[in-house]
């Protein structure tokens, strides 16, 4: 492991538990019967002890979406073809694509990473480059980077969310864009949560019934040619990852280090959550789980990391769509906590006895 990543995991601490009992202690003492706003409640506490103040403040939102191409579509594992991922990150770029709608709506800005297109892109000031390779290789036949690959994928992220809380931020949400990155998201799902293959592999961009099950060989073959050690999540990456799954994972270390919390999306923000957390079992306590996605892999890796989802929408787009609605949750949440009168401000009677 790098210097970067071991000192960004070294100063990920557990949550200002002061912080948390002054917020649920506020929380308590609002114009409502406590508990009354469920899990709004419980995420205003959870983000003050990210932010470690009793009550947290979200105003500079951001939501980085990281785009990478993957080897594996050349087992025609999808319906698309790859040259689709380059034309969304220009989609994004334009402000056209899903993320840009609903981060538009929500207020928060969008970060564009190619963290390995296969295409070249066009010079554009909104597109942060930070390509590991032209996409990764083939896992089916072989590993998906290097081990050097692994780590530049996972400083990138620590270094673009470190340089994003220089501009302000208070939130981050994760998202993606990669043709075919549900494979190596199911590859990472099986080995980290030791659900089968089976299990944990969806349809992603609308699979039928015959290719779902070839998408399940290519899964069991990239196991078996690669033997991903669970035990060590930089080898799972490298072996069945994709580099903007690294790069993910390396966003969500770099903001728990800055006590920012993550709002994480689906399926891909998921397989790069099981990475960032077994290598800081701590950050777990700064994700948020935006949703739970369609892709059926994506249910059991949240309850691996305990996880609860805010939303069930049936989505399964991608970008930072569904991290986009949970900032707005978090937003409100932390509105609550810090606007709503307490009995004793407004004059009202509290519960008798």
């Amino acid at each position: 492991m790098s210097e970067l990543i071991i000192n960004t995991v070294a100063t990920i601490k557990p949550l200002g538990k002061e912080a948390m009992a002054q917020a649920q202690g506020r929380q308590d003492m609002l114009t409502k019967p406590q508990g009354s706003l469920g899990r709004l409640e419980q995420l205003s506490v959870q983000l003050a002890g990210v932010q470690c103040k009793p009550v947290p403040q979200i105003k500079d939102k951001a939501i980085i979406t990281m785009a990478g191409d993957h080897g594996v579509v050349a087992e025609k594992v999808g319906n698309w073809p790859q040259e689709v991922t380059a034309q969304m990150v220009y989609n994004f770029l334009n402000g056209g694509a899903g993320i840009n709608v609903i981060a538009r709506q929500v207020d928060a800005r969008v970060i564009v990473v190619d963290m390995g297109v296969a295409t070249e892109l066009e010079s554009n000031s909104q597109l942060l480059s930070r390509k590991v390779a032209s996409g990764t290789q083939n896992i089916a036949v072989g590993p998906a980077m290097t081990e050097d690959q692994a780590l530049k994928a996972v400083e990138a992220g620590i270094e673009i969310v470190t340089e994003e809380v220089t501009k302000g931020l208070d939130i981050v949400g994760t998202g993606d864009m990669g043709i075919g990155n549900t494979t190596p998201s199911a590859a990472i799902c099986a080995v980290m949560t030791g659900r089968s293959v089976i299990e944990v592999t969806g349809r992603g961009t609308g699979l039928t019934d015959e290719q779902l099950a070839h998408k399940v060989e290519v899964i069991k073959r990239a196991l078996q040619v690669n033997s991903p050690d669970p035990k060590k999540p930089l080898d799972v990456l490298a072996k069945v990852g994709g580099f903007e799954i690294g790069g993910l994972a390396g966003v969500m270390l770099g903001a728990a280090a800055h006590h920012i919390p993550v709002v994480i999306d689906g399926f891909i923000s998921g397989a790069a959550a099981l990475i960032a957390t077994a290598l800081a079992p701590v950050l777990k306590d700064y994700l948020i789980a935006a949703h739970v996605s369609v892709e059926q892999g994506h249910k059991f890796l949240l309850k691996h990391m305990g996880l609860k989802p805010l939303l069930n929408l049936d989505m399964r787009l991608g970008e930072g769509t569904g991290a986009a609605l949970g900032i707005f949750l978090a937003e409100t949440s932390a509105k609550i906590l810090a606007e709503m009168a307490t009995f004793t401000e407004a004059g009202v009677s509290e519960k008798e006895g």
